[in-house]
């Protein structure tokens, strides 16, 4: 029988934004379709119970990742951009948690995994561009899941959004590309940044989420 693996994201703010949202939804639809568990925890009771975390679909939990993982917590592994060992294959056999610090993609980073690192988990990094929560959940699947090498992931770099006829973003992190060489984000998540983008630079509501949306530019291409 195949090894049934975990994904965690400690959700480490007081509220939901709708970056999170989308992400966190992603995450849990493809983490079950690839037969695996995916948990949210450190959830505030606040948050519990409400509508828009009913509508991510995930398995939430108000303790941490050390308090319900207790007993093999040998066996977790923090996806940490400043560990010094790169993810690999082999970690499948080692490991049957893997443990995500939400949110792993601001920018500039604000190291916010430093809060999970000081618990002591064992330190797998992701390679050395920023990457949002899904992106890195989806990287370590196919590292665990299908023995890709971090390397021979298929990757795009600060890709460049086109807005409408005049506009455009450069999104500052890396994402998993789709056969057709497209970057793969979360469903609604373009309408959302455009939706954002009409409001104008100064009121965009990623300026203060902290899932690693911070710093976009909208860029003018008459």
């Amino acid at each position: 029988m195949a090894p049934r693996w975990t994904f965690v994201v400690e959700h480490l703010d007081p509220e939901l934004g709708p970056w999170s949202a989308l992400e966190y939804k992603t995450i849990d639809q493809e983490t079950k379709q690839a037969g695996c568990d995916f948990i949210l925890s450190s959830v505030p009771d606040s948050l519990l119970q409400s509508q828009e975390l009913q509508d991510v679909g995930a398995s939430a939990r108000s303790d941490s990742v050390e308090v319900y993982f207790a007993d093999i917590k040998d066996k977790i592994c923090l996806l940490d951009p400043a560990a010094k060992q790169e993810l690999e294959p082999a970690d499948a056999q080692k490991f049957e948690v893997f443990l995500f610090g939400g949110i792993l993609g601001d920018d500039p980073p604000r190291d916010r995994t430093s809060e999970l690192r000081k618990k002591g988990f064992a330190g797998r990094r992701l390679g050395p561009v920023q990457m949002t929560t899904d992106t890195a959940v989806r990287v370590t699947r196919a590292v665990v899941l299908e023995g890709q090498k971090l390397e021979d992931v298929p990757y795009v770099d600060f890709p460049e959004l086109k807005l409408n006829e005049h506009e455009s973003t450069e999104m500052p992190f890396r994402y998993v590309v789709d056969k057709n060489k497209e970057p793969i984000m979360p469903n609604g998540m373009i309408d959302l940044i455009k939706a954002d983008a009409d409001k104008g630079f100064d009121q965009l509501d990623f300026a203060d989420e902290t899932d690693g949306m911070n710093g976009l530019a909208v860029t003018d291409s008459k």
